[in-house]
């Protein structure tokens, strides 16, 4: 019942998204990797904490529609009451990626280089590789499941 309308969680937002900006963004995550590769590892670390910190597009929908649906209700409220369309509007984008993973935001957010939580964590990964985090699980037989939980969270 649900086979191709829904989309998965993991894989929502690249199918939907123009092959030349998913190209741009990858490029821009080897671009990122290479480059931190032969920098110093405190600079390393600087560069994992800011993907700690950024908003995936997720995210960046989440907060753009509570913004515009605040406003709405605001100027609804106190300016006229056709302002309401605008938490309508939103509420239909959010209802939309959930179910289909695209709106027309998304597509603007891709545009301007924001990456999905999987993007993001890709580059993560990369640069933890780099840095020697999954050595102590390369090195051992089995490493327990702490050790291997240890080495891909925030060490």
């Amino acid at each position: 019942m649900t086979s191709n309308f829904i989309s998965s969680t993991t894989e929502r937002v690249f199918p939907h998204t123009d092959d030349e900006i998913n190209e741009r963004i990858s490029c821009q995550i080897e671009a990122n990797v290479n480059f931190y590769a032969t920098q110093d590892p405190r600079i390393l670390n600087s560069r994992l904490q800011e993907l700690d910190r950024e908003w995936d597009i997720e995210r960046m929908l989440e907060a753009h529609a509570a913004a515009i649906s605040l406003i709405g209700l605001g100027f609804g409220r106190f300016v006229d009451r056709r302002w309401y369309l605008l938490p309508t509007i939103a509420a239909v984008f959010l209802f939309q990626q959930a179910i289909q993973g695209w709106c027309l935001p998304i597509t603007l957010f891709r545009r301007l280089g924001v990456r999905t939580a999987q993007e993001i964590d890709y580059e993560r990964y990369a640069l933890k590789a780099l840095r020697g985090d999954f050595s102590l699980i390369r090195s051992q037989d089995s490493p327990s499941v702490k050790e291997t939980l240890r080495a891909v969270g925030d060490t």
